[in-house]
């Protein structure tokens, strides 16, 4: 019997990382009991086979691949959280005028390697599960997906820049290192050639903010050297969102000043970005089977498959797809706020992907979220589940 393959994604959004991880909580507690296993016991990396994440979305993806409970990555994000974002609005003005980092990525590195190890890398062994995080590679202006698998090309461990030597926390804050948010991440590839000495920013600034799509290909092409099979009974693609919000101009553009055009402007990369997630959102429940997923809008509707009648078909019908798909995510406008039940909360303090001194608030609405989870939807993979 083909082995089946279990993928785990996390899209970008600084410390709305939090909405995500009350998500990855529900569905932790959901599968421990599934498969009659004591919580404490159960570890996400012992579920899926390949987890990975984009900028906030790369460190949760590690923390897992590493065997963290999702207990665990909660308190480093808000332990550590506020150090990682100063939300005072003359750093933010000193940025913007002078093109230099708004926050100091020192905290951050320090926590990253404290909470890794500073000489954990990709190699096997020191992970639990696949690990991919989403990087930019600033010299080659290209984005470049690190993966720890061990078959491909450029992780072959006689290589003197074999990705696998580079050190785990130093790959998760190159995905992290946001432009004008945090400095850039040099890394040395191999010590003794310095024209392999790169220079990375946020993962979140490639087409991959939502790796979900990005994973699925890594692990299916032949030329990643994994070849996983696919389909319906044979993989699952499990895709959580930070939250999204509208990147309206807000009459900006109506004003025509220099200013207003210059807000405009610093609007358009979230707004690309938000389209982004949006495609590899789409794409997924093209050729996958979606099970569960907001409308995506008002023409395709959710891409549940559904019978004349509109009632979900079985999964006991195979319609042929080349993988299951769930997407759970929010939406941070106020009407979708209210809709949820969650009107006392004002969407302007949790759009912000450095809101720290919300974080109760974005766990609310991580917590509401979470609701929507049901592992029955996925019912097909919840086989026997080895205890790390």
């Amino acid at each position: 019997m083909t082995q089946q393959r279990k993928l785990l994604t996390i899209d970008g959004g600084g410390i709305r990382g939090v909405l995500a991880l009350e998500i990855l909580a529900e569905m932790e507690r959901q599968l421990a009991k599934e498969q009659n296993i004591p919580l404490e016991h159960f570890r996400l990396s012992g579920f899926f086979d390949y987890v990975g994440g984009t900028s906030t979305g790369a460190v949760v993806a590690a923390c897992v691949a590493l065997g963290m409970s999702v207990e665990e990555i909660m308190g480093f994000y808000q332990n550590v959280g506020p150090k990682m974002f100063d939300n005072r609005w003359y750093m933010k003005l000193k940025a913007a005028l002078s093109q230099q980092s708004a926050y100091d990525a020192t905290p951050l590195a320090n926590a990253l390697k404290d909470v890794f190890g500073e000489k954990t890398t990709l190699e096997p062994g020191h992970l639990k599960c696949l690990f991919l995080a989403v990087t930019r590679n600033q010299t080659t202006d290209s984005p470049w997906p690190i993966s720890s698998n061990p078959a491909a090309k450029y992780n072959d461990p006689t290589r003197p820049d074999s990705n696998l030597k580079i050190p785990l926390w130093q790959i998760v804050r190159a995905s992290t290192a946001a432009p004008l948010a945090f400095r850039p991440e040099r890394i040395n590839w191999d010590p003794n050639d310095t024209s392999k000495s790169f220079i990375f920013v946020d993962g979140g600034v490639t087409p991959y903010n939502n790796p979900a799509w990005l994973l699925y290909r890594m692990a299916t092409e032949a030329r990643y050297n994994l070849g996983w099979e696919s389909g319906e009974d044979k993989m699952l693609v499990i895709s959580v969102g930070t939250g999204t919000s509208s990147k309206g101009d807000d009459n900006i553009l109506r004003k025509a000043t220099g200013f207003g055009r210059a807000l405009l402007n610093r609007k358009i990369p979230g707004a690309l970005i938000q389209g982004m997630v949006v495609d590899q959102d789409t794409n997924c429940r093209q050729v996958g089977r979606c099970v569960h997923g907001d409308p995506l809008d008002r023409e395709v509707g959710d891409m549940i498959p559904r019978d004349a009648d509109g009632n979900k078909i079985p999964l006991s019908q195979d319609l042929g797809r080349h993988f299951l798909y769930a997407r759970y995510n929010a939406h941070l406008e106020q009407d979708s706020l209210d809709a949820l039940g969650l009107s006392d909360i004002e969407a302007a303090k949790v759009k912000n992907l450095g809101s720290v001194e919300f974080i109760d608030e974005l766990s609310r609405v991580g917590k509401r979220i979470a609701q929507d989870v049901n592992v029955l939807d996925f019912a097909p993979f919840l086989h026997k589940h080895t205890i790390e």
